[in-house]
């Protein structure tokens, strides 16, 4: 039996793509270009402090990354990360402490309230014009 062999790049795209990171997000928290994690994903060997780097901003130990299991990572993430703030994936657990439908409402009243004053100052300023056209004949 043969030992299967590990593609460590390969398996940095699989858990990328699973988190929904693309590679220039990716890129920017590593501060190296987007062809650089491209070219990252084809090496089949990275280096150690660069898969470091990259473990620490995908959430996962560099472990998880060299013994890649679509099913234990999809645990471990499921179980463990929690995103908050400016991170990577902040978009990924966003549930809202607010009701969007109460802030969509206040918009449009807020926007009702602007146009009600609007159009009384257009009524002002026809009824001044037409008090200046009387005043002139």
């Amino acid at each position: 039996m043969t030992e299967k062999t590990v593609h460590e790049g390969r398996n940095v795209k699989r858990i990328r793509e699973m988190l929904g990171i693309k590679q220039d997000v990716l890129a920017h928290e590593l501060g190296i270009s987007q062809p650089a994690i491209s070219a990252l994903e084809q090496k089949e060997a990275l280096d150690k402090d660069m898969l470091e780097k990259i473990a620490k901003v995908l959430r996962v130990t560099p472990e998880a990354i060299k013994h890649f299991s679509e099913e234990a990572t999809i645990n471990y993430i499921g179980n463990t990360n929690t995103f908050t703030g400016n991170d990577v994936a902040a978009g990924f657990n966003f549930y809202p402490v607010f009701n969007p439908i109460e802030k969509w409402m206040e918009a449009l009243a807020a926007n009702k309230d602007l146009y009600e004053r609007l159009l009384q100052a257009e009524k002002e300023k026809v009824a001044l014009l037409e008090a200046m056209l009387k005043e002139k004949k």
